[in-house]
This record gives structure tokens, sequence and C-alpha cells, in this order.
């Protein structure tokens, strides 16, 4: 699950609080779950970025990951009034290479252009391969979300203040060298068949959790 957002303003302490010491803790006691992080934005863009990994994209039907969601914590129910902007989206890893966790990462969002789906797979999962072999950089993913799965409706989404937004495929990469990570990938992904809608923004780590 990647999901980024804004927090209402003045309410930001309240909200680092709340997903450090309630929100991910709760989430990696359900089974599957296997870490969580939390990123807070460098310069323009959504101000935090949450990454939960879990073991199969099942665990996001489960019995257990519902209930909680059905039954928030009153903690929950007072901070997630306060998320602004929301895109929550769920999905499938399509590409992985290297290993770890970067303090710097780059999301890039954007959509294939039609037909060109199985070259643009192709092609980033070769460039996430090369990534890893850069200095500074040391792992990089491709993402391709599950919109139905994504927008099933539960009562915790019907706190927040609107509709979540979803992504529809998403390159991440993350390291070690800002300025590396950082890079403008704009070109290479409208080569390779990347449609001209394409969102980058960059994140620092606060928190990181098993």
């Amino acid at each position: 699950m990647i999901a980024w957002h804004d927090v209402e303003e003045g309410r930001e302490a309240e909200y680092l609080d709340w997903h450090s010491h309630e929100h991910m803790k709760e989430r990696l006691a359900i089974p599957g779950f296997l870490q969580g992080r939390r990123y807070s934005v460098v310069g323009s863009g959504p101000q935090f970025l949450i990454l939960y990994t879990v073991m199969n994209p099942d665990v996001f039907t489960s019995q257990t990951y519902l209930e909680r969601l059905n039954h928030p914590s009153d903690w929950t129910q007072r901070v997630m009034p306060a998320l602004r902007n929301m895109n929550r989206s769920l999905c499938r890893v399509a590409a992985s290479s290297g290993f770890g966790a970067g303090g710097c990462l780059q999301t890039i969002r954007f959509s294939p252009e039609l037909g060109r789906e199985a070259h643009l797979r192709g092609a980033l999962t070769s460039e996430a391969q090369s990534l890893t072999h850069q200095r500074g950089v040391c792992a990089a993913h491709l993402l391709i979300a599950d919109k139905d799965r994504s927008k099933a409706p539960t009562r915790e989404t019907a706190l927040r203040t609107g509709p979540d937004a979803v992504a529809n495929w998403v390159l991440l990469v993350e390291g070690y060298d800002e300025a590396v990570v950082a890079q403008d990938r704009s070109g290479l992904l409208e080569q390779s068949g990347a449609g001209p809608d394409i969102i980058g923004d960059f994140y620092r780590m606060d928190h990181i959790c098993f």
C-alpha cells in the first residue's frame, strides 16, 4: 500500500504521534503485514508518504484487515478527518531490484499509453535493475495499482473529508544520495511509453517499523 496525503494545518504533530505510536503498530500486528514506513516531503508535493509492505495482495482483503478498517480506534477517528488530498493505492509489485530501504525516496506516478503497457513494463523492469547499480541508489520498484481493491469503502475511508484518489503505475527509487535519487526521469518514462501526466515527488524517511 502506498499513500500520499496532506494534513490539516496545525495538526501535524498530533498526526505524527498517532502514526508512529498507534497506526503503524496496529497495522503491523495484522497477519501478513511486514513493514511500515513514513516519509516527509522535500520541496513541493503531498506532505507525507506512507508505505506498507505485505506478503501478498490478499492481505488487503483479509477479514482481520477489514475488521480493523471498519472499527477504527478513538484516536484514529479523531485524526482521520485531518487528512487531506488522500491518494491511497493498493498495488502489486511488478518489478523490484536491489535491497534495503533508503533514507530518501522518489515516487513517480504515471499511466501507460494505450497499447504500450508491455513495452513500458519491460523497459522499467530493466531500468529498475540498472538503477540499483548506480552510486547512491539501493533499490527500485515498479508498482501497479489495483483500483477496485483500492476503492473499496470502509468506515475508515468515510472518516476522511473526500474520496480517495488512486494512482495507476508508480516507480519508486530509493537510496542514500539525494541528488541521484531525485533525478528527473520523466524523459525516460515518456520514451518508454508513459503518458504525459507524470508526477514526481521526493521524500525523506521519518520512521520505519517492522
